[in-house]
């Protein structure tokens, strides 16, 4: 059989490049064009793209603002890399991002330009706060991930070698305490306090709490507002430094346009890289000017001078700023996640779906993995809370992740001409991250292909645990009189295997790109996912 050139390029990829490759094992494509929300691979196949760089690209793919910002640096003669000297197109960057900072932190801050990637800033953060206190402990959050260098990678939940102290990040689907809520959250800091103001607990005074307003990798769990104030009344009360990972959450992301701003909590030292350097590499720290205790030298990095990525990061965060992009997040991002739960009244595979503004997760379970009158207890949710069984304390305990249901949801999605992303702690939560610029119609038909590929997984669950004689229960909870399926899906399916992937409407590679102004507000109907609300 005669090797197409997408085929050639994924042999020799897989051939030359690292086995530690990941993104490239699960999304098996060849990118050529793309434009806005869409990405034409080398096979001529469209797809939506609800990873967006891994959230970095907060305006899409190629946005005219962001495009016009490089080409104005690369017409005008100016150096492209001038390591920490002063250039206009620093100033300007400077300017922008200061006018975005949390009030109370904008008017009395420092910048410090990292090397390009978030990981680098967070080391930037650690090594901040220790010179600035003189301690060298720092306080961290299970479930976290703050980047893949050594001294982030200690601090991030999956760490072997831990020399952080870990402690309780709050949750309602698998709470640690086992209650959730509101008193999850009170218990979870209550811990906290005790760790640090406990003579025998063992833990020093540290150097700082490093935290995410909302865990990414981690499962898409957002912190309660009321929590993360409790962290910062706790921090600040023991002159504790309090550090917020914006990496991904920042820039719109979350409905705020930095997270940290739905608690209204403004942190001694922000994280920041991803989206800030408008789909180019880019990352700083930026803290209180009192902690500005290094000395030259201190941190560096070749590339920390990026004029392209600080252009095309200014024209991002300004349109973000001026067309209300993170407000819209917020809306569009509620509406989705409720029609996501209407979906997940149908499919007991989708043990929870949970998320802030356009950071969403999708935590699949095997439904089947305890029945009633077994040992072990069913999973609920807010969503399934009827179909649990509770233990002789009361507590309701969630199901199983099931990792092999997520990958096979990503599987059908790509099918489907709709990339998405996994996480969670068994990588058993689908990740959503549109761009900011996403149209209601493109929302809808994401909604809809994701209805139809969720149906085929739990068909085809259901079959395979008939065929092993388990009682399955991943299928439908009935007819609800709502299109998709599973024999609509296989539809879809032959459907994109056949090239003919569906395209949202108005949005294509070869055509314009959506006007730079904000997205058209048009209402979520005709979506497979039980309608927006």
């Amino acid at each position: 059989m005669t090797e197409t050139a997408a085929e050639g390029v994924l042999r020799r990829q897989s051939a030359r490049e690292s086995a530690a490759r990941t993104y490239a094992r699960a999304l098996p494509i060849v990118p050529v064009r793309a434009r806005g929300m869409t990405i034409e691979g080398a096979d001529g196949r469209r797809y939506l793209d609800c990873l967006s760089g891994a959230g970095a690209l907060a305006l899409g793919h190629n946005h005219p603002v962001v495009l016009e910002a490089v080409r104005a640096v690369l017409d005008s003669g100016a150096p492209l890399q001038v390591l920490d000297l002063a250039t206009p197109v620093k100033d300007a960057f400077v300017t922008e991002l200061f006018r975005t900072l949390p009030p109370g932190l904008a008017d009395h801050a420092r910048v410090q330009f990292c090397g390009p990637a978030g990981t680098d800033a967070v080391e930037a953060a650690l090594k901040l706060v220790r010179a600035a206190t003189g301690r060298t402990g720092v306080l961290a959050f299970t479930g976290a991930y703050h980047g893949m260098t050594a001294g982030s990678l200690e601090i991030s939940g999956g760490a072997g070698d831990v020399r952080a102290t870990r402690l309780p990040y709050p949750q309602d689907y698998r709470c640690p305490f086992g209650v959730g809520g509101e008193r999850g959250a009170e218990l979870a800091a209550r811990w906290t306090e005790s760790v640090l103001d406990d003579p025998k607990s063992g833990v020093r005074s540290p150097a700082g709490m490093i935290l995410e307003p909302v865990q990414g990798e981690g499962g898409v769990i957002p912190a309660p507002d009321a929590w993360l104030r409790r962290m910062r009344q706790i921090t600040a009360d023991r002159s504790i430094p309090l550090i917020a990972d914006e990496v991904q959450t920042g820039v719109g992301r979350t409905g705020a346009f930095w997270a940290v701003g739905h608690s209204g909590v403004s942190p001694d030292v922000m994280v920041l890289s991803k989206a800030i350097g408008g789909s180019l590499p880019l990352a700083v720290v930026v803290y209180r000017e009192e902690l500005d205790v290094w000395q030259p030298g201190a941190h560096a990095g070749t590339f920390r001078g990026n004029q392209l990525a600080m252009a095309a990061g200014t024209a991002t965060l300004a349109f973000v700023r001026e067309n209300g992009l993170a407000e819209r997040a917020a809306v569009l991002g509620a509406r989705l996640l409720g029609s996501l739960r209407d979906l997940a009244e149908e499919f007991p595979c989708m043990g929870d779906v949970r998320g802030r503004g356009l950071m969403i997760g999708v935590e699949m379970v095997d439904p089947d993995a305890a029945r009633p009158g077994s040992d072990e207890l069913h999973g609920c949710s807010a969503t399934h809370e009827a179909d649990g069984i509770h233990g002789a304390d009361g507590a309701c305990r969630p199901l199983p992740a099931a990792p092999e249901l997520a990958l096979a949801l990503q599987r059908e999605c790509l099918r489907r001409g709709l990339i998405v992303e996994l996480g969670g702690r068994h990588a058993g939560v689908v990740r959503l991250l549109p761009p900011l610029t996403i149209t209601d119609k493109q929302a809808a038909a994401v909604l809809d292909r994701l209805a139809d590929a969720t149906a085929a997984v739990a068909a085809g669950h259901a079959r395979g645990t008939a065929r092993t004689g388990r009682n399955g229960n991943t299928g439908r909870r009935g007819n609800t009189g709502r299109r998709g399926q599973p024999e609509e899906a296989g539809q879809a399916v032959q459907a994109v295997q056949g090239g003919e992937a569906r395209q949202a409407e108005g949005h294509r590679p070869s055509g314009s790109n959506p006007p730079g102004g904000p997205p058209e507000k048009v209402p979520l109907q005709g979506s497979r996912a039980g309608r927006a609300r």
